[in-house]
């Protein structure tokens, strides 16, 4: 293969002067994500980023070609988000959220229920997307514990990911973030992703899970499942299994913490189906990128369940900074850009272009299969190699050496751009693609 590693300049430990970059103080005390620090134990320093670009430290800039983990939807360091962040800086930064409220985030509320489901009544904050997970599968756990029924068991989609922590491992289905913790975990029952050729035995083992009357709760990411290579399935078979679900009282948690606030074309994944979800996990883009903060949200039969005089039936769950005002500040501004006029024609633009795209890279003889939904688009190498294997990081590295950054999830090549990215930029990204195939 002739893809080249990235270049040394862009990871060199000195400076002209002689002193420290951050690279290199960066590895005397910083533990990175998803990293095996003895094979890779170089971080590219940036020191800037605006609209769709990062910039490095040797002065280099790139393209950010997934939105620095589908967050930065409208661009990075946009102004509209962080004169309103700045503003509310000067008026409250934090205070506790239990037994108090306020401005900030009673006006995000009234903001995302303008564009949730219509189901969608309840807001719980915590503070990133696997909290969000966890939360959503406690309450659901509990919500039939409330009501005298002992339901114990989950039912989750084979190659699902929805995060790290105890609860968010035990419903994804990725071993290689969940290896070492498997006899930790909940009680999970999965079930094939569907597709055409699949349905009626996914169906047959799905409905005799939910009738049993041990299964709490249906847990899956509408339609993309990003961690798993943004594999794609079809809205209407999922509705036919959330609509099974609910004839037997089992309820259906869609984690919206990637697919939502437009990615998918609409607000949410969620609404392109007709059986709604009973509660939502939302996090990532929802505040711009800007702040960490995450929602779990669901309907009022959910909440109405935690009522009680009894205290022990309350939802004892607590972030110390749940409804931060600087982070529900950040989703209201977001909120405002999702659904102006230009983010909007923007979305369907980018979309547009992706077709495009999707319909010449298709013919490559090195591409094995392509998909497309709203701003998503995915390539499959014919080509076989590892998840963070040493083929991909040269993928990985060909890209940022041609000023663009991407992620490769194994052998395959996606793009998640923020809304603000021009057909230029667009062009840019794509020829990258084609000439990293040229040199397979």
């Amino acid at each position: 293969m002739r893809l080249k590693k990235l270049e040394k300049r862009n990871l060199d430990t000195t400076n002209r002067k002689g002193s420290m970059t951050l690279s290199e103080r960066d590895q005397k005390h910083l533990w990175h994500p998803l990293t095996q620090h003895k094979l890779h134990s170089k971080h590219l320093a940036v020191t800037a980023a605006k609209g769709v670009w990062l910039y490095d430290e040797e002065g280099n800039s790139y393209i950010d070609g997934i939105a620095s983990w589908y967050t930065c939807m409208y661009g990075h360091c946009n102004e509209y988000i962080t004169q309103k962040i700045t503003a509310q800086l000067f008026k409250l930064d934090q205070v506790v959220f239990s037994g108090f409220t306020h401005e900030p985030a009673v006006k995000m509320s009234e903001k995302l229920m303008a564009i949730l489901p219509v189901n969608q009544q309840k807001i719980f904050f915590s503070d990133n997307g696997s909290t969000s997970v966890d939360i959503a599968v406690k309450m659901a756990l509990q919500y039939h514990f409330n009501q005298g029924e002992k339901r114990l068991k989950i039912i989750a989609l084979e190659h699902a990911f929805h995060g790290d922590t105890f609860g968010a491992m035990s419903v994804s289905g990725l071993s290689v973030y969940n290896g070492p913790f498997e006899d930790f975990l909940l009680n999970v029952d999965r079930i094939a992703v569907p597709n055409q050729d699949n349905f009626e035995a996914v169906k047959r083992k799905f409905t005799s899970f939910v009738s049993s009357g041990e299964v709490a709760a249906f847990i899956f990411e509408p339609l993309v499942q990003g961690a798993a290579a943004m594999k794609m399935y079809d809205a209407k078979l999922l509705d036919e299994l959330i609509g099974i679900a609910k004839q037997h009282h089992v309820l259906a948690i869609a984690d919206e913490v990637m697919t939502g606030f437009g990615k998918t074309g609409k607000y949410f994944a969620s609404d392109y189906l007709q059986n709604l979800p009973d509660i939502m996990c939302l996090s990532k883009s929802l505040t711009g990128g800007v702040v960490p903060m995450a929602l779990t949200t669901c309907t009022q039969k959910i909440y109405d369940a935690f009522l009680a005089d009894d205290i022990g039936k309350g939802f004892f769950h607590g972030h110390t900074y749940s409804a931060n005002p600087l982070g529900c500040t950040a989703v209201s501004a977001g909120i405002d850009l999702l659904v102006s006029d230009e983010i909007q024609q923007n979305i369907q633009r980018i979309s547009k272009q992706h077709q495009l795209f999707e319909a010449k890279i298709k013919q490559h003889p090195k591409v094995k299969a392509t998909r497309q939904l709203g701003v998503i688009v995915a390539l499959d190498l014919a080509i076989e190699m590892d998840r963070y294997g040493a083929l991909r990081d040269q993928l990985f590295s060909f890209f940022m050496e041609n000023g663009v950054c991407l992620r490769p999830l194994g052998n395959t090549i996606y793009i998640l751009p923020p809304f603000v990215i021009s057909d230029v930029d667009l062009q840019k990204i794509y020829s990258t693609i084609e000439k990293a195939l040229s040199l397979l």
